[in-house]
C-alpha cells in the first residue's frame, strides 16, 4: 500500500473515531436518562429489570469512547497489538450495544403490565403534604400535565374524591392555561384532558427507543472503522524466516 493511501485510511480512522465519540456520548446520555426516568418513577412501575438496559448501554458507552480513543492512537502509530485489542472491544461494544436493544424493546412491549401499580397509588392519594406518595402524584400530573389514570374521571371512583364532597379534584390536574381553575369537576374543559398512565408511557418508550436505535447506529460506524482497520491490516510488514543451517 503507497504511504498516501495509508494516510488516508488514518485519516479515515481518525474522522470515523470522532463519529464514535459522539455516538458514545448519545449512548451514554440515553443510559443515564433512562436511570432518571426509572428513579423518578419507580413509584409508580412494578419491579422490573427495566434499569438493566441503561445500565448496560452505560458500560457500551464506556468502551466506545475507550475505542474511539485508542483508534485515534493507532491513525498515528502501527502496532500490530494495539489494531487487534481494537477489534476485539469494537466486537465487545457491539454484543453489549445488541443486548441494551434487545432488552429495550423487550420493555416497550411490556410497559402497560409495567405500569400497572399506578392504579393502586392514585387510588390512596390523600393530599396531604406528608404524605410522599400524595407529593408523587401532584408533582407527575403538574410535570406530565396530565389528570388522573386515564382522565380526570378515574378520580371520582377515589376516596379522596368523596372526602372532598364529590366536587374537585387535585388541584394539580387544572390545566395551567386556567389561572381561575379550582379542580371542579363541573368544569372539565380547565382540567389536563390526557391521563398520566399515556404521558409516562411516552416517556419510556422515548428513552427506550434511543437505545433501540443506538445498536445500529453503532453497528454501521463500526463496519467503517472494521474495513478501515482490515485495510490497515493488510500493510503489515511480513517476517522473515530463515532456516538455521547446521553450522
Amino acid at each position: 500500500m503507497s504511504d498516501q493511501r495509508k494516510n488516508a485510511f488514518k485519516t479515515m480512522l481518525q474522522l470515523t473515531c470522532q463519529l464514535l465519540w459522539v455516538v458514545g456520548l448519545v449512548v451514554g446520555m440515553s443510559g443515564v436518562y433512562l436511570l432518571m426516568k426509572y428513579k423518578q418513577n419507580s413509584l409508580f412501575l412494578s419491579p422490573s429489570y427495566i434499569p438493566l438496559p441503561a445500565f448496560l448501554a452505560l458500560a457500551s458507552a464506556v468502551l466506545i469512547l475507550a475505542c474511539g480513543g485508542l483508534g485515534s492512537l493507532l491513525s498515528i502509530r502501527d502496532s500490530t497489538f494495539l489494531q487487534g485489542l481494537f477489534v476485539y472491544l469494537l466486537v465487545l461494544v457491539f454484543c453489549l450495544e445488541s443486548t441494551a436493544s434487545a432488552l429495550a424493546f423487550f420493555h416497550t412491549t411490556k410497559l402497560e403490565s409495567e405500569l400497572a401499580p399506578l392504579s393502586g397509588v392514585f387510588h390512596n392519594y390523600t393530599g396531604s403534604s406528608q404524605d410522599p406518595d400524595s407529593q408523587a402524584v401532584d408533582a407527575t400530573q403538574a410535570e406530565l400535565q396530565c389528570c388522573g389514570v386515564h382522565d380526570y374521571r378515574d378520580w371520582l371512583e377515589t376516596s379522596w374524591f368523596n372526602r372532598t364532597g364529590g366536587l374537585l379534584v387535585p388541584q394539580s390536574c387544572c390545566n395551567s392555561t386556567f389561572t381561575s381553575c379550582n379542580g371542579t369537576v363541573d368544569q372539565p374543559w380547565q382540567l389536563y384532558a390526557q391521563g398520566c398512565q399515556v404521558k409516562l408511557e411516552k416517556n419510556l418508550q422515548f428513552v427506550l427507543r434511543c437505545i433501540i436505535w443506538g445498536s445500529p447506529t453503532v453497528f454501521l460506524v463500526e463496519v467503517v472503522l472494521f474495513l478501515t482497520m482490515a485495510q490497515l491490516m493488510t500493510d503489515q510488514p511480513l517476517i522473515e524466516y530463515r532456516i538455521l543451517g547446521k553450522n
